[in-house]
Order: C-alpha cells, then sequence, then structure tokens
C-alpha cells in the first residue's frame, strides 16, 4: 500500500463517517478502519503497512477530531506498544482500542520512594495466589493517576533472585479496591503527579504482560518508548520553545545584547541539531524497536528546555508567577502557559522519563560502548541487598 492507496481509503471512510458528528464515534471507527496506527496489524488499529504512511493519515485527518495527547501521552506512548509487543491477542484487543480512542486513559507506576534512578531495586510486591496476584506497595511520581483507568506496573514476584530477574510486568486496574491515588503538589501549585498506595490490591493473572520474572525486559521497551514520546516528538523547524523564545527576542529589541545574541545562535544550532536528531530516531522506529538513542534524545530534549526557558526569562526580565494556588491538573500546557511557568516546569524535564545523570550512562555504555560503572550488587538476590 502506497499514499496513493492511504489517500483513496481515507477519502472513502470520509465519505461514510461525518467528522463533525458525535466525536467518540468517528474515533471508534477510525481505529476500526484502521486508520488509527497504521503499522499496528490489521483489526488493532492499523493495517499492517510501513510507519512512514501515519504522517500521511495525521495530515489527512488533520481537521476532523483529535486525540488529547496531553492526557493520553502514557497510553500513546508507552502502554500501546508495550502491549502491541508483550500482549496476548485478548489483551490487544480488550485494550488498545479504548486506549486509544481516550475512553481509557493510562498510568505509569513504575518509580518508588527508594527505587526511582535504579528503578530495578522496586520493592511493591506481587504474590500469586491461585489466578490472581496479590500487590502490596507504594508508587510515586505517577502522572494523571487522578483520572487513570489502569496503569501499567511492575512488581517483584521473586525475592530471591538478583533484583532485574525477580520482576514482573502488570496492567493494573485503578479502580480495585485496595488502590488509592494521593496527590504530590509541584513548584508550579499544580497536582500532575501522585503517589499511589497499593494495599492488597488483586489482580488477575489475565493482567500479566510477558512473563513471570520477565518484567524488567518488558519495563525497557515500556521506558525507550517513553523517552522517544518526551524527546522525540516530532517538532517543525523553528517551532516549539525554539520559536517562542525567537518571538520573544523579536518583541523586545531594546533587551537585546551581543551576548545574549550569541547564546540565542548557539541555542538554534542546538536546537536544530535536536530536532534533527529526533527525526532519525524517529526513522530508526520504521525499522523496529527504539533503542538506547531515545535516551540521548531526551537528554537532549531536558537540557535544551531548560536554557530555552531560562534565557526567556532573561531576556524578558520577569519572573512573574503567581499561579500557586492548588489544583490537579491533567496535561503540562507547556507552550500555552507564561515564561515563569514554563521556567519553573521545565525544571522537571531532567528528572522525568528517567535522570539525566542514569541516561548519560545509557548513552555510554550502551551507544559509545564506554567500560560500565562497577555494579557490585548484579548477581546479589535482592532480598540481601542493603536498603
Amino acid at each position: 500500500m502506497d499514499e496513493a492507496d492511504i489517500k483513496r481509503r481515507i477519502a472513502d471512510f470520509l465519505a461514510e463517517h461525518d467528522p463533525s458528528g458525535d466525536r467518540l464515534e468517528f474515533l471508534r471507527a477510525r481505529f476500526d478502519a484502521g486508520l488509527a496506527w497504521v503499522h499496528f496489524p490489521e483489526g488493532l488499529g492499523g493495517l499492517g503497512v510501513s510507519r512512514d504512511l501515519q504522517q500521511v493519515v495525521d495530515r489527512e485527518f488533520a481537521h476532523t477530531p483529535q486525540l488529547d495527547y496531553g492526557v493520553q501521552a502514557i497510553g500513546l506512548g508507552m502502554a500501546a506498544p508495550t502491549i502491541l509487543a508483550f500482549g496476548t491477542e485478548e489483551q490487544k484487543k480488550r485494550f488498545l482500542r479504548p486506549l486509544w480512542t481516550g475512553e481509557e486513559i493510562w498510568c505509569q507506576l513504575f518509580s518508588e520512594p527508594g527505587a526511582g534512578s535504579d528503578l530495578a531495586t522496586l520493592a511493591t510486591r506481587a504474590v500469586r495466589d491461585g489466578d490472581e496476584w496479590v500487590v502490596d506497595g507504594q508508587k510515586v511520581w505517577t502522572s494523571g493517576a487522578h483520572h487513570a483507568r489502569w496503569g501499567i506496573l511492575v512488581a517483584r514476584t521473586d525475592p530471591d533472585v538478583p533484583k532485574h530477574r525477580g520482576l514482573t510486568y502488570f496492567v493494573c486496574d485503578m479502580t480495585a479496591p485496595g488502590v488509592e491515588v494521593r496527590p504530590l503538589r509541584q513548584i508550579t501549585g499544580e497536582a500532575e503527579f501522585n503517589e499511589v498506595f497499593l494495599t492488597g490490591v488483586r489482580l488477575g493473572d489475565d493482567l500479566r504482560l510477558g512473563a513471570v520474572g520477565d518484567g524488567w525486559r518488558v519495563a525497557q521497551t515500556t521506558l525507550m518508548n517513553e523517552r522517544v514520546a518526551i524527546g522525540g516528538a516530532p517538532v517543525r523547524r523553528g517551532g516549539g520553545m525554539m520559536g517562542i523564545l525567537l518571538d520573544t527576542w523579536r518583541d523586545h529589541p531594546e533587551l537585546r545584547t551581543h551576548d545574549l545574541h550569541q547564546r540565542l545562535l548557539a541555542l538554534w544550532v542546538e536546537s536544530e541539531v535536536t530536532r534533527l536528531s529526533a527525526v532519525r530516531l524517529r526513522e530508526q522506529l520504521r525499522a523496529g524497536q527504539p533503542g538506547p538513542e531515545g535516551s540521548g534524545m531526551k537528554l537532549s530534549f531536558a537540557k535544551l528546555n531548560q536554557a530555552l526557558t531560562g534565557l526567556e526569562v532573561e531576556l524578558k526580565r520577569d519572573l512573574t508567577y503567581d499561579d500557586w494556588t492548588f489544583r490537579r491538573s491533567g496535561t503540562v500546557d507547556f507552550l500555552g502557559r507564561g515564561p515563569g511557568y514554563r521556567y519553573l516546569r521545565a525544571k522537571g524535564n531532567s528528572i522525568e522519563g528517567g535522570t539525566s545523570e542514569i541516561l548519560r550512562n545509557i548513552v555510554a555504555e550502551r551507544v559509545l560502548g564506554l567500560p560500565g560503572e562497577p555494579r557490585v550488587d548484579k548477581d546479589v538476590p535482592w532480598k540481601d541487598l542493603p536498603r
């Protein structure tokens, strides 16, 4: 199938389905027609064609009901590719359609108070009880848990083996008894994040993704896709945060100095390198799963975004931010808010999705082939590790 074939298929679809009608019914029909993720298999929102054709689909549907990428980011960018890679046929059919249409929102239950950067040391336990697993533990920094229907969860199922080998990956029912979500207030006053307490939560074995004890490998698929989703999103030349900074530069000629001009030019170059690297990374996805290069993209994105927001504040000579009222927030409206918000919120970019320190290790070892750091706990059973 080529571009012309796709366009004909979309034209036929739009002739039968009115975009101005019921939004949810339109999205459901689009999924069923294979025009959601065209590279996914038929029957699962796709047509089994090249990922290249997705941009054609997106252009043709640009003026029709759209997905809410802010609220659906974790489901679309992390849960869906993991379910596709490791889910059973029943799991794929059950979860992917309402995930894509936005009927069911997803969150990510990975980090814990004692296991953030070193995720494999996590302590949340899942104990087998017949056809169910009983889960107890605490997760933290869980974006969107307050409105999520499902969560992707990594838990420890075998404490007697080394930390990476005793993990299992589950889909967690966020409405199940024993799931408690508490807000975490951020520097902006909002609560995008949460801590989640799991107390005797019962999950059927049909909610397990992958084999028992293979959770670390499954989680790597999620994490690699997460870093691509954060750092490799499509941005036009001179767009995104760079575009906002350029508008500020044009609007305030009286504040320009030689030093600021040189910094702006350096950031422009870095922005273009990052943008073009993201293009190349997305091209790699067409050949298979993302690799450790996604960690480099996310690392570059965090550093660049913080520098851009910092220069914007300097140009405006104003860090006004008076919206400290505590409130729940469903999304990060980064480009739609003021410079004070952007400056404060960008501080989290170097933590979320993997800290910059850990990502530098990944790039050094898995991309550049440098010697790894000494890891004395690699072969020690998890139960014997100091905590």
